[in-house]
């Protein structure tokens, strides 16, 4: 097991990767608490959606994997509608420290939109809609897209479920109010 310091620096290596890559970051309470705009993936119903996603790195990352969910609402069979909560195995069982925050990004939330697995739902109406309604599911999906997952709506803050930023304990009040602005 390595020292307390090594795995320190380790997310602090990781979110300053993070920060200078492609993606917007929010610091909120230090390195270990912050949000980052996520886009949709390209060629999903996704696609042209903007999220802030929030994220807490626990005290024993990376060996603990870090507490994801969306801050403003989407709709997706392995995403929790009202807390943002994500349905994902890769995070959730099978973290190792081999990966980083830039896996999560980068690969693991794209291919959850990408290919949603109705199989293991959040969200059973979506999982219902996306096995038996496709076409449903997509038009539904790009309502929310167009309702929810604008920089305009983040802006103004409507997109921001109260929901989601009182369902992660560690966050405190005023770190959740800070995601509004």
């Amino acid at each position: 097991m390595s020292s307390p310091s090594a795995g320190k620096r380790r997310m602090d290596t990781d979110v300053i990767k993070l920060i200078e890559s492609k993606h917007e970051v929010t610091i909120l309470g230090g390195l270990n608490e912050f949000c980052v705009k996520f886009y949709g993936p390209r060629g999903t119903p996704y696609e042209g959606g903007v999220w802030k996603v929030r994220v807490h790195l626990p005290e024993h990352y990376p060996f603990k994997s870090p507490s994801i969910g969306f801050m403003n609402r989407i709709y997706h069979p392995n995403i929790d509608e009202v807390s943002g909560t994500v349905c994902l195995d890769v995070i959730n069982q099978a973290w190792t420290a081999l990966y980083d925050l830039s896996n999560i990004f980068e690969s693991f939330l794209p291919q959850l939109l990408t290919y949603p697995n109705p199989i293991d739902p959040l969200n059973g109406d979506a999982a219902a809609m996306y096995l038996h309604k496709p076409e449903e599911y997509k038009k539904k999906v790009s309502e929310y897209v167009k309702k929810y997952a604008t920089e305009e709506a983040l802006r103004s803050g409507e997109a921001v479920s109260s929901e989601s930023e009182s369902s992660m304990s560690d966050f405190s009040e005023n770190e959740a109010a800070d995601m509004e602005l």
